[in-house]
């Protein structure tokens, strides 16, 4: 199930997909994994549910009534979602080291993308690499992702 565009029948399979294109599960429980915020599939008797939770607070948003149905919406939202896709590499308070950061994945050929983004009363800068690119960039973590 290596190709990206191939829309998977099961929760197993969009769990795999996920994982081989290297998208990220902290906003999106497939197959049970437990999130604290996002989207997710549930079954309830014979239907299955697309909920979003916020912190045990969830809200049921649309029914199906097969697990295909209900695995080819979730694997179109998730494609369309760039945060599903989102992978920081760079997170920190210095401006210019997020700058080089950018250059070095520039020079790279890298798609990504920066922000900033109030944290402690102070901006922190954020770089984001897609996909499967983190894994040829994963070794720039360790200069360039601070925890505070």
């Amino acid at each position: 199930m290596t190709e990206e565009n191939k829309i998977p029948k099961t929760q197993k399979d969009l769990r795999l997909w996920m994982e081989e294109n290297c998208y990220d599960f902290r906003g999106y429980s497939i197959a049970q994994n437990a999130i604290s915020e996002g989207f997710g599939i549930e079954k309830s008797n014979e239907i299955y549910i697309w909920y979003y939770t916020d912190y045990n607070k969830k809200e049921n948003l649309k029914y199906f009534k097969t697990e295909s149905e209900i695995v080819e919406y979730a694997f179109n939202q998730i494609k369309s979602d760039k945060w599903a896709k989102a992978n920081c590499i760079g997170f920190g308070g210095n401006k210019s080291e997020s700058n080089e950061l950018a250059k070095i994945l520039n020079d790279l050929n890298m798609d990504f993308f920066q922000d900033e983004i109030p944290f402690s009363d102070k901006p922190i800068f954020r770089t984001f690499v897609f996909g499967c690119d983190i894994k040829k960039v994963e070794f720039l973590k360790s200069k360039y992702y601070h925890y505070r």
